[in-house]
């Protein structure tokens, strides 16, 4: 096998506009192209009716392209080399959209089916001659493509990837012999392997085909005889060595399988031994049961507009999933490429692809869009069949079909498990919503509900028990998996849960120096900037996103509750740009932690890990004399069996109680009663916040508690208290007295307010307008009427009850013990408690009820 680099300047030709381009690269990154639009954003109409975007402004919704073109590209170039003698020649393209070769004025034939989400390979044998013009027609437009599903999903969609124009990856000649091994498939099964060797012949060919591999018990041969033309070659149930390693979580265990043959050139590929299954309505790796602790990645690199191609880039960004605590990685609507497979393969870490598809209307309703999505789903499974960390596959993101959908979405999966039945198949993520609840062909149901029972604790509106339901540390799924029960016996988890925005960082700015300008992020400082927050930005920050992950633990605990779910899948810990600008990551759409207490990854893989104890409070506030009854969990998900005792802990400014639970053995893959922790709060004059923490076989876990004394609260004498101002409320003030402001916390007492939230803005208020747009409590710890009240900055738990109260709308922006803090989109100036000179005396405000 030979090779001839391709790589170089190419002339690139668009209508109206002739340039050099770099290859493989994009046409953004060449410069070529035109001016972003501001009406192509992303719901421009509905953003003008919030008054987020005016005429005149910039893209405000997402990043905007520096320079943009759909359409067809004409991309040439000369190529001078010396042709081997009685060699096939080939054209390989390491990623591609709708695209075409010609070389000297000849079409070549497409040698694999073209697809968005695997290489392309062109036969040139007999159109070559040594001095040759190549020309590629790449098409960001897909004719004879489901365009509008495509664009629509992460694979092109300008919200994070861009739809990109040109080739990336791979961009060679390769020489083969007349005949050759195309491919080579490995597939484990549990007492052996399946493997499929691949001949591309020009002409029949006789002879004996080998396979050697350290995973197996002995080598393997076969005569064959094969036609011209494509042939499988299979090899049934060979048998591995009994201390073959196994690839695992966290474990990169790989082996080489090579084949050769009579005269041809071996060819040697990676794979895993790994069975991947359902059982008893759970997950099954390797024979236990595991808990998927999952991330969305949506391909959000702003530098250069689309996926990396290369293993390194990809290590680095497991990695940083990992810091984090994530041990699976879901593709919305996209698939990576192979070099995202071989870095997981490597680092252990299993992986959730999906097709190019995101149509939430109408799937599969075109025989083109049934063409191509079987097309690119068979590429998919074909060229990364070798890859142990690719578990899961589904159909798209957010289906909706009718019928004759569902007609070709059940094909679609029977013909994958046909094709490889090694990994686990669903018709989509979250397909109709929830709606339509589980579909009796899949291998698993996520979704973010099953027909109208909750899967995770928000949505938009916000509605979900985070901001419906007492605060507690009990919820769970129990019910949620008991009606699927009553359906399915398929593995359940759940989709894209959080969603929690985050205020942006303003010095992520100057990182951007690709194909994407931030002009959103520039926009909204603007706006900060004239409202006069720059100093208090930070702390609205910090507040936002301690509020977001203490949301995000709520969320994980309360599936890591839940007996019957195989795990959670977050959206997300990166900044998603697009979508009305997202801002939900701890990290930034640069991958980089952001600059605060709340983004470091050790926080939150303190809680997103597979062992973890869970204190099963009934509520997070008490008062003194009570007595405390905790339920105890451990949730192991681990490797193996743990043995040990459960410790606790109450600790307080002075105060601290300790004990020890009955020794137990907590099973591996097993959701475990380890007892309850009984404490009597005795003697708190002053209000105190406590410390439940839970220690078991090293594995640790911690909660807040507030003690308040047992007295009911009472307005001091000097302070006369009002619901509405009355007329002696009004001679006090005249008179130089004090008054406190307390008025029912509802719309028509407070008419200029808005309905608050316990969690932050969910997503963004510019994808879901009918939001109020709170983003939580920022509270001034250094206020006085806070000297013997314990607090943060942000709404903890103890803060529940007031921080769903209204926020009133001030008439103009003040100092505030408690301000509500506002979505980006809108800066209202808003309060819960605030206190100010009226007339000759002093007024407290509250709207908290």
């Amino acid at each position: 096998m030979e090779y001839i680099s391709l790589s170089g300047q190419w002339a690139c030709e668009i209508p109206g506009h002739r340039a050099e381009m770099h290859l493989p690269g994009t046409l953004d990154e060449s410069g070529i192209g035109y001016r972003d639009d501001p009406e192509q954003q992303w719901k421009a109409d509905e953003v003008r009716r919030i008054g987020f975007y005016r005429d005149g402004d910039p893209i405000v919704t997402r990043l905007t392209r520096k320079y943009t073109f759909e359409g067809e590209a004409r991309i040439s170039r000369t190529v001078d080399w010396k042709m081997p003698n009685g060699k096939r020649l080939f054209v390989d393209v390491g990623r591609a959209r709708a695209l075409r070769l010609l070389v000297n004025g000849r079409e070549a034939p497409e040698s694999v089916p073209a697809s968005l989400s695997t290489p392309r390979v062109f036969e040139v044998t007999g159109l070559a001659n040594g001095h040759d013009e190549f020309v590629f027609l790449s098409d960001n437009s897909y004719p004879g493509w489901p365009r509008e599903a495509i664009v629509y999903s992460s694979a092109a969609s300008d919200e994070t990837q861009t739809n990109w124009n040109g080739l990336l990856g791979t961009l060679r000649l390769r020489a083969e012999e007349p005949v050759f091994i195309s491919g080579l498939r490995v597939y484990p099964r549990e007492r052996g392997l399946d493997v499929c060797a691949e001949l591309d012949a020009a002409v029949p060919w006789r002879g004996e085909l080998r396979l050697s591999s350290a995973s197996m018990a002995e080598n393997a041969s076969r005569e064959v005889n094969v036609p011209a033309g494509k042939s499988g070659l299979w090899f049934r149930n060979l048998p591995v060595k009994p201390d073959a390693r196994l690839w695992d979580e966290d474990e990169g265990n790989l082996y080489t399988m090579t084949a050769s043959g009579t005269g041809l050139e071996s060819v040697t590929v990676c794979f895993g031994l790994r069975y991947f299954k359902a059982r008893d309505g759970h997950l099954i790796l390797n024979g236990r049961r595991i808990f998927l602790r999952g991330e969305t990645n949506c391909a959000v690199f702003p530098e250069t507009g689309y996926i990396p191609m290369d293993t390194e880039t990809w290590k680095d960004v497991l990695l940083r999933y990992r810091a984090y605590g994530v041990n699976c990685v879901r593709f919305h609507s996209h698939c990576p490429p192979e070099a995202a497979f071989d870095a997981a393969d490597e680092l252990g870490m299993l992986m959730q692809p999906e097709l190019s598809h995101w149509d939430p209307e109408h799937a599969f309703g075109t025989d083109e869009a049934r063409r191509y999505y079987r097309t690119e789903l068979m590429q998919i499974l074909r060229h990364l069949a070798n890859h142990p960390s690719f578990v899961m596959l589904t159909l798209g993101n957010e289906l909706r079909a009718d019928s004759d959908g569902h007609r070709v979405m059940t094909e679609l999966l029977e013909s994958a498990r046909a094709e490889d039945p090694t990994r686990m198949y669903a018709n989509g993520s979250n397909v109709h919503y929830g709606a339509a609840g589980t579909d009796p062909a899949s291998d698993f149901y996520t979704a973010m509900h099953f027909l109208d029972h909750e899967m995770r604790a928000t949505c938009d509106g916000p509605a979900g028990w985070l901001n419906t339901d007492d605060p507690d540390a009990r919820h769970d799924y129990n019910e949620t998996v008991a009606a699927i029960r009553e359906k399915s016996r398929m593995p359940v988890f759940s989709f894209e849960v959080g969603q929690y925005e985050v205020l942006p960082d303003f010095g992520e700015i100057a990182d951007y120096r690709g194909v994407t300008s931030p002009e959103n992020l520039r926009h909204i400082q603007k706006r900060v900037h004239s409202h006069g927050l720059d100093a208090l930005w930070p702390k609205m920050i910090e507040a936002t996103g301690e509020s977001s992950l203490l949301c995000y633990r709520a969320e994980v605990e309360a599936a890591l509750r839940t007996d019957g779910y195989s795990g959670i899948s977050l959206l997300g810990l990166q900044d998603f740009p697009g979508q009305g600008t997202a801002l939900v990551g701890m990290m930034n759409a640069h991958l980089q932690p952001k600059p605060f207490g709340f983004a470091r990854p050790e926080r939150f893989a303190a809680f997103f890990r597979p062992v973890l104890p869970l204190a099963l409070l009934p509520r997070y506030t008490y008062t003194s004399g009570e007595s405390m009854t905790v339920p105890v969990k451990l949730a192991n998900y681990g490797k193996t069996d743990l043995t040990g005792r459960m410790e606790w802990f109450l600790r307080g400014t002075a105060f601290e109680r300790r004990g020890l639970l009955p020794e137990m053995t907590v099973t591996q893959g097993s959701l475990t009663e380890a007892g309850t922790v009984t404490v009597s709060l005795d003697g708190f004059p002053e209000p105190d916040k406590l410390t439940l923490t839970l220690r078991f076989a090293g594995n640790e876990n911690s909660w807040p508690v507030w003690v308040y004394p047992d007295e009911d609260p009472v307005c001091p004498d000097n302070v006369y208290e009002c619901r509405m101002l009355d007329e002696q409320a009004e001679r006090i003030l005249k008179q130089g007295g004090r008054v406190y402001l307390s008025p029912d916390s509802t719309k028509e007492t407070i008419p200029c307010s808005i309905q608050a939230q316990f969690s932050p803005d969910f997503w963004s208020v510019c994808t879901f307008p009918h939001q109020a747009g709170g983003m939580g409590q920022l509270i001034d710890t250094g206020h006085p009427i806070f000297r013997n009240f314990p607090t943060e900055s942000w709404n903890n738990w103890q803060w529940r009850p007031m921080a769903v109260q209204r926020a009133m709308i001030l008439p103009e922006r003040a100092e505030a013990i408690i301000a509500e803090m506002d979505s980006y989109a809108f800066l209202r100036p808003m309060a819960k408690l605030f206190e100010c000179r009226c007339g000759q005396g002093r007024l407290l405000v509250s709207s908290l009820g």
